[in-house]
């Protein structure tokens, strides 16, 4: 088994808009141990989905590097990076992108459909899936025919099909009752085991229990950022430790002034 690091250095973000310069990520540099749970916590705007964005590879930074074993995903392009997003990385986004005409079981055996894998074989390791998040008898379901938590399972046994080192995961609470909930903070719990790091965006302060490392991002207004990176680290029988990692303060934007304007 492969044991697994991410590397996140200086990570900066930068987009205009309506004549701002907007750093979700300014400067932003952590990194992630093998098994490791980590819990991306801060309000909605902090950038949180920005972050996981450049994780999964969709979004390129406008400046510092992101490292996942001896990758510098930052770097990746062409067949490389869409290797990486299919096998190395999982990602589960808060709308759960699931086909609605497509039930439960195909839903997660259409990432499997590539020359080369039969229809059983899919249709198999799709089944298999299902029934580790618990979703089995439910295969021939279709999204509209399911509550948000089971959608979510779903879309996390979608994740899953290529058994990825890297789980990244949206708002993973935003839609459940509190039953749901503890149901999917103990499967991410149990994701995050030797060979696989899993990372999670919220603003729900009852993941950050479970996390082994749990960060907020504050509040970023237009143009200023107005707090660092807070990692609590955990380990198991230790009191939490926090340590304030800050980043460098953008440059002034011209325009009026916006301060305590947050991006949504």
């Amino acid at each position: 088994m492969t044991l697994v690091s991410l590397s996140v250095k200086a990570l900066t973000v930068e987009f205009s808009d309506a004549g701002y310069k907007v750093r979700p990520l300014n400067g932003l540099s952590f990194d992630c141990g093998d098994g490791q749970l980590v819990v991306l916590l801060g309000p909605s705007g902090c950038g949180k989905t920005t972050l996981l964005s450049c994780l999964a590879g969709l979004l390129k930074p406008t400046s510092g590097s992101i490292w996942f074993n001896d990758s510098e995903v930052s770097g990746l392009r062409g067949p490389a990076l869409s290797a990486y997003r299919r096998q190395t990385v999982g990602v589960v986004f808060q709308a759960f992108g699931l086909i609605p005409s497509l039930n439960a079981l195909s839903n997660v055996s259409v990432r499997l459909r590539r020359p080369g894998v039969s229809r059983s074989v899919a249709r198999e390791r799709a089944m298999a899936l299902l029934a580790q998040v618990g979703l089995d008898g439910l295969a021939g379901h279709r999204p509209g025919q399911l509550s948000y938590g089971q959608q979510q399972k779903v879309a996390l046994a979608r994740a899953l099909v290529y058994d990825p080192p890297l789980i990244l995961v949206d708002e993973p609470t935003a839609h459940l009752d509190f039953i749901e909930v503890e149901g999917i903070l103990r499967l991410l719990r149990a994701l995050a085991a030797p060979g696989r790091t899993v990372v999670v965006a919220t603003h729900d302060q009852r993941i950050s229990r479970l996390a082994d490392k749990a960060g907020r991002e504050m509040l970023i207004s237009r143009g200023a950022a107005l707090y660092g990176l807070r990692l609590a680290i955990r380990s198991l029988g230790d009191l939490p430790v926090t340590k304030l990692l800050p980043g460098p303060r953008p440059a002034a934007a011209a325009g009026p002034d916006t301060r305590g304007t947050a991006r949504r």
